[in-house]
């Protein structure tokens, strides 16, 4: 795989950016929607961290379209960087599959596999988290999905 002859600067200035941009998006649109909400059961959090759905459970006012905006802006956004992942994948396992030694495609397999398993855990735990329905919310399954989605992959974070 030929990153480094094939990933020119430019290209790096504008992933960079695109990530940076719209992470900050994302956190201003939260941050805005969190402080301007009224808090009437404490201030009390049943997580180790602030997470939003624990903040909107703690409001007193209808927050419901507030919810739906912030989704549909998250969704698009974590809709847009899985369409990125997707896509960088197909072309990684396409060139590797067109190597012609197997020693090369083993040793490319054995560096991407790890990579893509991380990213699956991050995805799927975080959209199980975020799209479950309520009516098996618990503390303790939030919790270990929080833990599965924000502590585990950071170790090899690709996201």
């Amino acid at each position: 795989l030929h990153y480094g002859t094939l990933m020119g600067s430019r290209a790096c200035v504008r992933m960079a950016a695109a990530a940076w941009g719209s992470g900050f998006l994302k956190a201003v649109l939260h941050t805005g929607n969190t402080f301007s909400l009224p808090l009437c059961q404490g201030n009390t959090v049943d997580q180790f961290f602030c997470e939003v759905p624990q903040i909107l459970k703690l409001s007193c006012s209808d927050s419901y379209l507030r919810e739906i905006g912030l989704l549909v802006v998250s969704g698009c956004l974590s809709f847009g960087c899985f369409i990125f992942i997707v896509v960088s994948y197909v072309q990684i396992f396409t060139v590797v599959l067109r190597m012609p030694s197997e020693q090369g495609r083993h040793k490319a397999f054995s560096m991407c596999l790890p990579h893509l398993a991380v990213v699956s855990l991050f995805i799927s735990t975080s959209f199980f988290a975020y799209l479950k329905p309520p009516s098996i919310s618990s503390p303790a399954l939030d919790l270990v999905l929080a833990v599965l989605y924000a502590v585990v992959p950071p170790e090899d974070s690709p996201v």
